[in-house]
């Protein structure tokens, strides 16, 4: 459809420009949508041996350092992928969430893009040339800051609901099918060709679920975020915790300075872990 805009827009111009006004004055060009403006989360992982007790929460130390309660947030996650892999190995995640106190499950659909060299603009332009452009307020842009990766992913996020649940409970995978199927936006259903998405969503199955735990905080201003997942080891004979510390900013300065200053914080008491945070690789690994 993208391309159909962009060549309709080439002809506008090819004619503006062999058509001049009385005033000798030629149509001003059309021009394409610009880049969409990006959001920033910084996310950074801490050493699970470090910052958990025996009962893998978060130790009363780290709890008073960010002001953190010792009530937490519960969040059940999975992803939805054919047993090849065949969304997540072309850029998407779908996934389904119950997150603790809402009535709904969130739907999300995310696409990623690699930020090589660090550069932003470049990743957010390819986005661009894919459809994904400051005209559409339906997708957000977030650039996810690691240790040391970037990525730019564009998500469009839904609720559903669907009667017979309750507490944390995530549907069943018929029923996940069903709420992502009948919600699914139409770039991510025609990315490659037409029904691309729920085609493969209709043969999908769960990678996971996930019962994260989230903490809130704060830190130099900021709201801090920490949750523990734990997820399915490699050998899968038991649970690997992975612990990430986040928070988010308008501003690509404030994400870089606050970053660096966080790794610096975290390195003085201990807790910091020199690895990029791949929760979602890890599962769709290892379920």
């Amino acid at each position: 459809m993208f391309k159909r805009m962009l060549g309709t827009a080439a002809v506008i111009v090819a004619l503006g420009a062999s058509l001049v006004t009385e005033a000798g004055v030629a149509p001003t060009p059309a021009h394409a949508a610009s880049n969409m403006v990006p959001d920033y989360e910084v996310k950074l992982l801490l050493n699970p041996s470090a910052v958990l007790d025996s009962d893998f929460k978060l130790t009363s130390t780290v709890l008073s350092t960010f002001a953190m309660p010792t009530t937490v947030t519960k969040m059940n996650v999975a992803f939805l992928d054919t047993d090849s892999k065949e969304i997540y190995n072309n850029g998407w995640s779908p996934r389904i969430r119950k997150t603790e106190g809402e009535d709904d499950f969130e739907l999300s659909y995310k696409k990623r893009y690699t930020i090589a060299n660090n550069d932003i603009n470049a990743a957010l332009t390819q986005a661009n040339n894919d459809g994904f452009d400051s005209g559409d307020d339906n997708y957000e842009a977030q650039v996810e800051w690691g240790y040391q990766k970037k990525t730019l992913s564009i998500t469009r996020t839904k609720s559903g609901s669907k009667s017979g649940y309750s507490g944390m409970d995530l549907p069943s995978i018929g029923d996940a099918r069903s709420l992502m199927v009948n919600n699914a936006p139409d770039k991510f259903n025609d990315w490659l060709n037409n029904d691309w998405g729920t085609d493969n969503l209709e043969d999908s199955r769960y990678f996971g679920p996930v019962l994260a735990k989230r903490s809130e905080g704060t830190w130099s201003g900021l709201k801090l975020y920490i949750e523990v997942w734990p997820i399915k080891n490699a050998a899968g004979t038991g649970t690997e915790y992975v612990v990430e510390a986040s928070f988010k900013t308008d501003s690509a300065s404030t994400a870089s300075t606050m970053h660096d200053q966080l790794i610096s914080f975290l390195q003085s008491k201990g807790w910091f872990l020199a690895q990029d945070s791949l929760k979602t690789q890890l599962i769709m690994d290892r379920y």
